[in-house]
Parts: structure tokens; C-alpha cells; sequence
């Protein structure tokens, strides 16, 4: 019998390498596509919200956050309401990416459900959705 979570992770780790591969040449590492396609589109979260939003630690999100930063795709800037929280904000150059991001992980998608119909496809991403809605919960169910 398969195993969903290594399944997942065999996956992941593939997603990875490819999107290492592709992201590349935007000056991007595997991971800095979810950061960008959060920050784009939620302009001024603060460091914490991403790391909740997007599932990573917190010490993990502010080590890619200052590469990305570092490498002029976003700007930090501390909340004028309490200046130990810092809001991210895209930069142009993030925003001039984004497209190629959102292809980028379009084509893996596509690669990946080439040979479900499209009802088959349906089913799955509402099934990932409920897994990935309950997946964050874990603590709760200890």
C-alpha cells in the first residue's frame, strides 16, 4: 500500500528539482517562487504572516527573505504600528518575474496531470485542498 506522505514528499522533491532548474535562470532558488507569489500578491505581510501562510519556519523565512532582498526582488520595511514587525513588499523586478513564476509552476502542473482527465483532475486538487486545509491542524489533534 502507498504511502500518501511519501508520495507527497517524492513529488515535492521532484517539484523542487525542476523548479531549481527553471527558476534558475530568473536568479531565483526552488523555494523563493512561493515567497514572491505570496508577497506579490498580499504587498506589506508582515515576515511572520508568510511563514504561516506558506507553512516554513520562521528562522528559515527570514534567511530566504534577505536573499530575496539581497537580490532585489522585495524590500523590508518595519510596521509604523510596532517596528518589530516587518512587512514585505515586492520590488519591480519581483513583479517583472512573476509571469515566468506562475508559468514555471503552470507547466509543472500540467506535466503532472497530463494523463488524468479532466475530471480526474478536479477530484484531485479538491482532495489536495482538503488535505493541505487539515494539514496545518496537526497540533490540534494530538
Amino acid at each position: 500500500m502507498s504511502s500518501i506522505s511519501r508520495d507527497i514528499t517524492e513529488i515535492s522533491r521532484c517539484a523542487a528539482q525542476y523548479r531549481t532548474e527553471r527558476l534558475a535562470p530568473l536568479g531565483l532558488k526552488s523555494c523563493h517562487g512561493s515567497y514572491l507569489l505570496v508577497i506579490c500578491d498580499e504587498p506589506g505581510i508582515s515576515q511572520d504572516k508568510l511563514a504561516q501562510r506558506i507553512c516554513i519556519n520562521k528562522s528559515n523565512v527570514a534567511r530566504q527573505v534577505a536573499s530575496l532582498e539581497e537580490d532585489g526582488f522585495i524590500t523590508r520595511t518595519p510596521s509604523k504600528e510596532d517596528r518589530r514587525v516587518i512587512m514585505l513588499f515586492p520590488t519591480q523586478k519581483a513583479l517583472d518575474v512573476l509571469p515566468a513564476i506562475r508559468k514555471v509552476l503552470g507547466d509543472w502542473r500540467d506535466f503532472l496531470t497530463s494523463d488524468l482527465t479532466p475530471e480526474e483532475q478536479e477530484q484531485l486538487l479538491t482532495m489536495l485542498h482538503k488535505l493541505r486545509q487539515k494539514a496545518p491542524n496537526w497540533t490540534e489533534a494530538l
